[in-house]
């Protein structure tokens, strides 16, 4: 049999996904099994074994755009798929599958898009599971039962190595405890703890003998800038210095990683990195980091979860989380 799969399109989910491939490697383990997935996050699965193929394709825009469904749908009809599985919920998803030729195809009805498929499941309604399980549904039509099978990350030991002269280079002292702090999150300020906050985190927990290294892209790049400045040496900025992969080995070196609800979080939960993940407007029971629900400080206030980019009103569910509980946790976690 010759599987094709839709990976998902933002870093948390494709995480959460994993599981999928992992699943259908144990169910099948003589077929065929490709992941199709958007580049950059497509290099999450550069060394995962459950697959044999990494279909990575770029999503582009202007004239250019134009090109791209065809290249897509001319490889997947050279593919000549037996079973597609959608773990996006899109129309042009289902339509690139249908019009290559994957002869069975599955997902979530919806977005008009049910028609192209041959097997169509409602999806739970939001916040209904946490969407591990949410994506292994998709496996029910194949006979395959739900499982407790866990997201991960393969990363290699040498990759390790180069990744850590990213820190050497900032001098990081080998050997040293690292706290990893990410303050962004992708969709809105709404996710994040406000900066004064993490500012005064990375003063209070560079009163211990810690190296301090502070994540993010091109967008958060000048938000983690203006926590940084005037912090000691031992507070290491490398937002929108990283690759991915880099990313995903430093997160595997630190001790632990303090976070609002995002990628980088779901990368520390499947690399098995302790955590402590701040929530406010959305919901940990849906997106929480798999397997380390006590890392979760939410406040649950009224308003919350309400999925909103910004907060309306008075920014409750996020100012609840004081300074201090934060760096109790974290002192709790990691032992200087």
């Amino acid at each position: 049999m010759n599987i094709i799969v839709r990976m998902p399109n933002w870093i948390g989910d494709l995480v959460m996904a994993i599981p999928v491939l992992l699943d259908l490697r144990k169910a099948f383990p003589k077929a065929s099994i490709t992941a199709m997935c958007r580049r950059p996050i497509c290099e999450l699965l550069e060394y995962e074994e459950a697959i044999d193929e990494l279909f990575c394709f770029e999503k582009v825009s202007g004239f250019v755009r134009r090109e791209e469904p065809r290249n897509i749908i001319g490889k997947l009809q050279a593919g000549k798929y037996d079973v597609g599985i959608l773990l996006t919920n899109s129309f042009s998803s289902a339509w690139w599958f249908w019009q290559g030729n994957v002869r069975r195809r599955i997902g979530f009805s919806g977005h008009f898009r049910s028609w192209l498929l041959t097997d169509r499941l409602e999806k739970p309604k939001k916040g209904a599971e946490h969407e591990v399980i949410t994506y292994k549904r998709l496996l029910q039509p194949l006979g395959i039962p739900f499982s407790h099978t866990a997201p991960r990350l393969i990363v290699k030991k040498e990759e390790i190595e180069l990744s850590k002269q990213l820190l050497y280079q900032r001098g990081y002292q080998r050997g040293k405890t690292l706290i990893g702090i990410n303050p962004g999150a992708t969709y809105g300020s709404a996710k994040c703890w406000p900066v004064e906050r993490f500012r005064t985190l990375a003063q209070e927990l560079l009163k211990d003998d810690v190296y301090l290294v502070f994540f993010g892209d091109a967008t958060t790049a000048g938000l983690v800038k203006e926590i940084c400045q005037g912090l000691p040496k031992r507070a290491m900025n490398l937002a929108g210095v990283t690759s991915l992969r880099e990313l995903v080995c430093i997160i595997k070196d630190c001790a632990l990683l303090v976070t609002n609800d995002s990628g980088p979080m779901h990368i520390a939960a499947a690399l098995g990195t302790p955590l402590v993940a701040l929530f406010g407007s959305t919901d940990d029971r849906a997106t929480g980091p798999h397997g380390q629900s006590e890392a979760v400080i939410n406040k649950r206030v009224n308003c919350s979860p309400c999925f909103k980019r910004e907060c309306p009103i008075d920014f409750r569910c996020m100012t609840g989380i004081s300074v201090e509980e934060v760096v109790e946790k974290v002192r709790r976690k990691v032992r200087v």
